[in-house]
């Protein structure tokens, strides 16, 4: 049923049973949202969703030949647009989704990849949904990250030619570790997961944007993953988003991108793979979230306007495959203005399309004082922050950081242990030159657009995306922090409703590596295997 024939009362209804799920999963001082009271490392679930039968094919490993400077992530250098087909495809997906590196510490062997997860679980799921691609079959494709491949799941013709992308989460892969909690992580995983694929796209000239008013089961059809004869026992996606990936970009309106749609028959292939056969807990308040926050995606900017400082100098596929969390952060070292400055200023582009206030928690930044800063998106916004704040904060404007014109002082003092303390006792979050803390608008969440939840934790994912790929241009690294104590939070900057709600938190600084932990490029047994065919 469209969102829009649905009755206002029920969207009331869903709109309070989302807010509840948020008040629900809040962690607390005196207790943790609840989840599992233990974990079976060497049961966890499997990282890969495979579907047994769907034609695999390989796609073509091409970063290092991709030579677009770091300035076109942030709209500062123009890339001419590649040609649509399995190579740049495959570009996209290995930028986007695809494994960056494998990591070893003793009998323990795990992968990274482009893209960031909480806890490395990666419930996002990438589908490729294709009409008129050279060197790639029309239809829906499933991504594999492990083997950097597509399996078709549905051989069509679509209606008109075009590149789309489709996410999904499988919820369970968070919940094993995270519990009720894992909802919120799935969100915010999308988000980046959204941010990585915009950030592939402009190294290939492209652009990518959501399609705005399809809803979320039609969304679960176009992918398949309605098909309950396709899952069996296997652990469901819940359909997220459909990106459509403009080749040649025109620029025109956000509200008016197309949607595939299938002409004539579709022959589905393939069985999804069970992921976790002995599942110990069930988290039912997930599925009820879900199913709530459920509705029309919106339209919603990825890009963001060009910083007004210059770009690092360094190539952007670089950047994005050596992405990684800090573990550690030196605890002494400062970050240089000039890093806080372009940080400030290229968050600040994004944050102007979102419903979110970004707060700094500053450690230790040259030329700024030890502090509490906000740093709105657009005045609006800041208005309505100052209303919801009701501590006695100054919101001193910074003549000395004139190229950061909307970053305020709040409060002076060193916040690291109280900051350590909020983000569940970690010590990244003291550690770091600064950590943010991302709030987010709920009245329209509240007010009968349930699916408000999901975008805002989108959004805040996609401005996390924005400050790990800064970080790591500038020499520096970030970490995602999605463990907080909500109210704690809200408790120390005077918010008595739910008007803002903190949704994530980001620490930045200069990572310590463990050397314990050997590190190889991703897919080298499949060079060698290559490399072994040419010389036979």
């Amino acid at each position: 049923m469209p969102v829009r024939d649905i009755a206002e009362g029920d969207l009331q209804v869903r709109a309070q049973a989302v807010l509840a799920y948020h008040r629900r999963t809040k962690h607390r001082p005196d207790g943790y949202a609840a989840g599992p009271e233990t974990l079976d490392w060497d049961a966890q679930p499997s990282p890969y969703r495979h579907f047994a039968g769907a034609p695999v094919t390989l796609l073509p490993l091409v970063s290092d030949g991709i030579d677009a400077p770091f300035a076109a992530l942030t709209g500062q250098h123009r890339v001419a647009a590649a040609a649509p087909d399995s190579r740049s495809l495959g570009a996209l997906l290995e930028l986007s989704f695809g494994l960056a590196a494998i990591k070893e510490y003793g009998p323990d062997r795990w992968t990274l990849r482009s893209n960031p997860s909480s806890g490395n679980l990666h419930p996002t799921e990438a589908y490729v949904l294709s009409g008129g691609v050279a060197g790639l079959a029309d239809g829906v494709h499933h991504y594999r990250p492990g083997e950097h491949a597509l399996e078709q799941r549905c051989a069509t013709r679509l209606e008109r030619p075009g590149l789309w992308i489709g996410l999904s989460s499988i919820l369970w892969r968070e919940a094993w570790k995270y519990g009720e909690r894992a909802f919120r992580y799935c969100q915010l995983d999308i988000g980046h997961a959204v941010g990585a694929v915009a950030a592939a796209c402009a190294v290939l000239g492209w652009r990518a944007h959501p399609v705005p008013g399809i809803c979320s089961g039609a969304i679960g059809q176009l992918l398949g993953l309605d098909r309950a004869q396709d899952f069996g026992r296997a652990e469901r996606e819940e359909p997220e988003v459909l990106l459509h990936i403009e080749t040649a970009p025109e620029h025109g309106s956000p509200d008016n991108i197309p949607a595939p749609e299938f002409a004539g028959e579709a022959s589905w292939s393939g069985i999804a793979n069970l992921l976790d056969p002995h599942p110990m807990y069930r988290w039912p308040v997930i599925e009820a979230a879900a199913d709530a926050s459920r509705g029309e995606v919106e339209s919603m900017t990825l890009h963001g306007g060009a910083p007004a400082l210059p770009a690092p100098q360094a190539r952007a596929a670089d950047i994005i495959l050596k992405r990684r969390s800090a573990q550690r952060y030196a605890r002494d070292h400062v970050l240089p203005r000039s890093a806080f400055v372009r940080l400030a200023d290229s968050a600040g582009q994004l944050l102007r399309g979102t419903g979110l206030q970004l707060l700094a928690f500053v450690h230790n930044v040259e030329g700024l004082e030890r502090g509490l800063y906000a740093l709105g998106g657009n005045a609006d916004g800041e208005a309505r922050l100052r209303a919801a704040l009701t501590g006695d904060f100054a919101w001193r404007e910074l003549a000395a950081m004139p190229e950061v014109p909307s970053l305020r002082l709040l409060a002076t003092g060193d916040f690291r242990k109280l900051v350590r303390a909020l983000s569940c006792h970690q010590a990244i979050a003291a550690d770091a030159c600064v950590t943010f803390c991302m709030l987010a608008e709920f009245g329209e969440a509240a007010s009968g657009r349930p699916w408000r939840y999901r975008r805002l934790h989108w959004e805040a994912g996609l401005v996390g995306q924005r400050l790990y790929l800064e970080a790591g241009a500038l020499g520096h690294d970030g970490t995602g922090i999605g463990c907080f104590m909500d109210d704690e939070v809200h408790r120390l900057l005077g918010m008595t409703d739910d008007t803002f709600q903190v949704v994530y938190h980001f620490a930045l600084g200069l990572a310590i590596a463990d050397t314990r932990i050997s590190s190889a490029p991703a897919y080298t047994d499949r060079f060698r295997r290559e490399a072994d065919l040419r010389t036979s």
